[in-house]
């Protein structure tokens, strides 16, 4: 199956899909569809509330396409690429919809800054979270402050820095990444549509204003988050980097 992002409409809720062959990884031109559908999800009357979700049964995202990632050889390619996660997750916060997000499966890097975007999440217990961009030689620098404000600084760093150890649902949970857990997915989704039907019979404007406030202090972030993609960008180019993602996509 090929790569796809798709946006749905029904009952005032606006449902927005994502999938990749490579465990829902993300390449340029998928980030590009998810910041236009998150974009035009926000802009549309008839939509009061979204969901994000991707295809599949156990990979939510895996963050950064590896593929892509190899074939970067300078500054202002690496730079262009993280815009990418800068854009998606700067559409997400200036969205004046709430977005219900929806974790199925393991979420790494990139995968964790997409779920952290979304403001209430759901999830699985095989919704395990992992920030393995320090163990390739990069570092979570674009997603960083999308994380660090829905978990804090310690669970932060915890992810970080032990990057490559899984943490399970229920630690992201008790850190505030995810609101609820269950223990399949068909019990997650029937308590999404409880929620996504409340909201979206709830005054937009209140909505808005909630969401509002609960974004404050991140007007910055436009500027925090592209020179953030200009480390990683940078990161990218250096030898331990190439080896290591070389190693990856080899295996």
């Amino acid at each position: 199956m090929n790569q796809y992002v798709n946006l749905t409409v029904e009952n005032g809720v606006g449902t927005i899909e994502f999938f990749h062959p490579k465990s829902n990884s993300l390449p340029s031109d998928l980030l590009k569809q998810l910041t236009k559908s998150i974009t035009m999800a926000g802009e549309r009357e008839d939509i009061r509330v979204i969901i994000l979700k991707s295809g599949g049964n156990r990979t939510f995202c895996a963050g950064a396409s590896f593929d892509e990632l190899i074939e970067i050889k300078d500054i202002d390619t690496g730079k262009a690429f993280f815009l990418g996660f800068a854009n998606v997750i700067n559409a997400a916060r200036k969205c004046s919809k709430f977005i219900i997000g929806r974790v199925q499966g393991k979420a790494v890097g990139g995968g964790v800054g997409l779920a952290s975007s979304a403001d209430y999440c759901f999830a699985t217990e095989y919704a395990s979270v992992k920030l393995s961009e320090l163990a390739i030689g990069i570092g979570p620098f674009v997603v960083g402050p999308s994380i660090e404000r829905k978990i804090g600084l310690s669970a932060f760093s915890q992810l970080t820095i032990n990057a490559t150890g899984w943490q399970t649902a229920q630690w992201a949970k008790e850190k505030g990444l995810f609101a609820e857990v269950y223990d399949s997915a068909e019990e997650m989704d029937a308590a999404i549509q409880i929620l996504a039907e409340k909201l979206a019979s709830s005054n937009p404007k209140s909505m808005q204003g909630l969401k509002k406030i609960m974004w404050e202090g991140t007007d910055h972030w436009d500027k925090l988050l592209k020179e953030r993609a200009e480390i990683s960008g940078e990161r990218v180019l250096s030898e331990f980097t190439r080896k290591t993602i070389e190693k990856l996509s080899n295996t």
